[in-house]
C-alpha cells in the first residue's frame, strides 16, 4: 500500500459544540499526517463543485444553507491506508447508526430533519479526495 490524502471537513454542527480538536487529536492518534488545514467559510460555488451530483436534488438547498451556517476545517490528512481508516473512524453517514467510539458516534445525533447533521465529511475514495481537495485547497 502507497500514501494517500483524504479530504476531512468539520461541519457546522462541529464547528458548532466544539469538536475541531477531537478530530485532529483522533488523526494525531493514528500517526496520520495532516499535511494542509483551514477555516473557511463555504460559498454557494464551493459546495456546488463539492456536491455536484446533489446540486438538483429537491433536498440540496438544505445542504447548502447548513454547509454556510458557520464557517468549517477543511483539513488534508496522508498516511497509509488513510481514506479507508478514516471513514472507519467517522462511522456511518447518519449519526444515530454510529457506533460509540466513532466520531459520529460520540459527536453526532439523530436531529429528525434535512440536512443530516453528521460532525465530518470524508472522501470515500481517492478519486473523490483527488477531486474534493482540489475544490477546497486550489492552491495544492
Amino acid at each position: 500500500m502507497s500514501e494517500e490524502s483524504t479530504l476531512i471537513l468539520v461541519k457546522p454542527d462541529g464547528v458548532k459544540s466544539g469538536h475541531i480538536g477531537d478530530v485532529i487529536t483522533r488523526l494525531e492518534n493514528r500517526r496520520y499526517t495532516i499535511t494542509a488545514l483551514k477555516v473557511i467559510q463555504a460559498t454557494p460555488e464551493l459546495l456546488q463543485a463539492h456536491y455536484a451530483q446533489l446540486v438538483d436534488k429537491p433536498f440540496y438547498p438544505g445542504i447548502e444553507a447548513f454547509m454556510m451556517e458557520t464557517p468549517m476545517v477543511a483539513i488534508v490528512a496522508t498516511g497509509v491506508d488513510v481514506i479507508n481508516s478514516f471513514r472507519k473512524m467517522v462511522g456511518p453517514t447518519k449519526p444515530e447508526d454510529a457506533m460509540p467510539g466513532t466520531i459520529r458516534g460520540d459527536f453526532g445525533r439523530a436531529w429528525g430533519t434535512q440536512p443530516i447533521k453528521n460532525v465530518v465529511h470524508s472522501s470515500d475514495s481517492p478519486e473523490s479526495a483527488a477531486r474534493e481537495i482540489k475544490i477546497w485547497f486550489p492552491e495544492l
